[in-house]
């Protein structure tokens, strides 16, 4: 399926006309499709190339070094998470991945960095953690651009996002999916789902696997170029936009069986707001055909609801 393709350097480009057309491109796309692919994105290639090499290295050390990484109490929020800890919500079967997450490192004096756990150095790969603040940084940049369109989209101020995801809890999440040694039980690595945060930023991964579930409720492959991120609505804009913006389902199959031996990595950034921010549907999004679908919870709320519900917390 070739997604939706928008510039990132029209709406950064100073120039109205090209910024309007920005705007109205992205709103489109996540209005029919749900997900849009972005080109300049401003997330230079040497720094992804990076990101892979460092994910790659700590993926490979043993399980017994890895699961130093993997502490308790955190919910999988901050360090590693071992093979078969998270499902998708409504599912038992556990997914065929491991991941290590890095989060929000606050530096200007904000009491929200109370709120966070510190992220977790993994000492056999030395490059990894500043490999990961830098990649953070860059996809954080690209996402608040978006954002700032989104919400121009939606008739909002243009920065109404800025003081919800300024030192936001936003994650940067490094996926393994392990080779295929036996038959599985089934032809899903990932099970459906729907993303819990704003927006989802995902460079590239190294194997096809991708599917998105279209209006016509069909499983659609979905590549991007190699230049290109694709972004996609998640859970907490979709209850914000009382459903105008939605959600879109999607999954990781199984690669054929020619390449099982292949792993599959995938770096996606989820990017979330501070936990005070209110998900209550907007009022514009609100009128007598478009009833108030949701009740009114904080992001903290939905999130904590949500990381109970996939298994990852208590």
């Amino acid at each position: 399926m070739n997604i939706p393709v928008v510039d990132l350097a029209e709406f950064n480009s100073g120039d109205p006309a090209l910024k309007a057309q920005f705007v109205a491109q992205l709103g489109k796309a996540f209005e029919e499709t749900g997900f849009v692919a972005v080109k300049n994105h401003s997330i230079p290639d040497a720094l992804i190339a990076d990101l892979y090499e460092y994910v790659q290295q700590f993926f490979s050390l043993p399980v017994d070094v890895k699961r130093t990484y993997e502490i308790p109490g955190l919910a999988g929020q901050r360090g590693y998470t071992s093979f078969g800890q998270e499902h998708a919500k409504g599912f038992d079967a556990p997914d065929l991945k491991e991941f290590f997450q890095f989060g929000q490192e606050v530096i200007d004096g904000d009491p929200v960095k109370s709120e966070y756990p510190d992220n977790i150095s993994v000492e056999e790969v030395p490059e990894f953690t500043p490999t990961l603040l830098s990649a953070y940084r860059a996809f954080e940049d690209s996402g608040n651009a978006l954002l700032k369109a989104i919400a121009l989209f939606l008739g909002l101020e243009e920065d109404y996002f800025d003081q919800y995801v300024h030192n936001g809890n936003s994650i940067l999440r490094a996926i393994y999916y392990p080779p295929i040694t036996q038959e599985p039980k089934s032809a899903i690595r990932a099970e459906q789902h729907e993303d819990i945060n704003l927006i989802t930023l995902l460079v590239g991964a190294s194997a096809d696997g991708l599917e998105i579930l279209s209006k016509k409720n069909d499983w659609i492959g979905v590549t991007s170029l190699p230049e290109q991120i694709v972004v996609n609505v998640g859970d907490m804009l979709q209850r914000l936009t009382n459903d105008r913006l939605r959600s879109t389902t999607h999954r990781v199959v199984n690669p054929p069986r020619e390449k099982w031996g292949s792993p599959r990595f995938s770096i996606p950034f989820f990017l979330h707001p501070k936990s005070e921010m209110s998900l209550a549907c907007l009022d514009s999004c609100i009128d007598a055909d478009h009833p108030k679908l949701y009740e009114d919870y904080t992001a903290g709320m939905y999130l904590d609801e949500r990381l109970r519900e996939i298994g990852l917390k208590k």
